[in-house]
């Protein structure tokens, strides 16, 4: 039985680099909105990676979907587009040095094929599953911190010196000559 429910969102996009960068702030608009910041910064950069992904290698186009979903204490992050090829990670020191001359020395300077290397290093969990001749999803996890329990509403109290008596103890008032009541 699940005791909260799931929250979701999802937006549509070409990845190109224009579009990665306004991904990158509806996502953490959206965690804010959801009481996650402790999981932008992940968040964000695991998304940055799987779009450039996808504007680099994915085909025949750039269409994809960006999912991101809270399950009780699990965030997913998930990337689908139309590419059926399965993405194979690069350990970091073995990324790409753009060289392609197998030089050690440049290895750790690096600047592509680190993309799912850097998602594995940030997240709890990734992977990817193919959708047929759809293409595939990759995705990814992060744990949410624990719920903040909600604010109780302050009850306010207030103490009766025993020296007053309830107003129900009280005679009526007198009824005055000439006056009727």
């Amino acid at each position: 039985m699940i005791s909260e429910p799931s929250r979701y969102y999802a937006v549509e996009l070409h990845a190109l680099p224009s579009r990665i960068g306004q991904v990158r702030k509806i996502v953490s608009a959206q965690l804010r909105q959801w009481h996650l910041d402790a999981l932008i910064d992940h968040a964000v950069l695991g998304v940055t990676e799987l779009l450039t992904n996808v504007h680099r290698h994915a085909q025949p186009d750039k269409r994809c979907t960006v999912e991101i979903e809270l399950l009780l204490d699990r965030l997913t992050v998930s990337v689908r587009d139309h590419d059926p090829r399965i993405p194979q990670a690069t350990p970091l020191d073995e990324a790409d040095d753009g060289h392609g001359d197998g030089s050690d020395d440049v290895e750790v300077l690096a600047t592509s094929g680190r993309g799912l290397a850097i998602v594995g290093a940030v997240s709890d969990s990734w992977g990817v599953r193919p959708c047929g001749d759809d293409g595939k999803v990759v995705w990814f996890t992060l744990s949410a911190p624990p719920s903040v329990p909600p604010v109780e509403e302050c009850v306010r109290i207030v103490h009766v010196p025993p020296t007053e008596r309830a107003y129900t103890e009280y005679e009526p008032f007198p009824v005055l000559a000439g006056h009727a009541g």
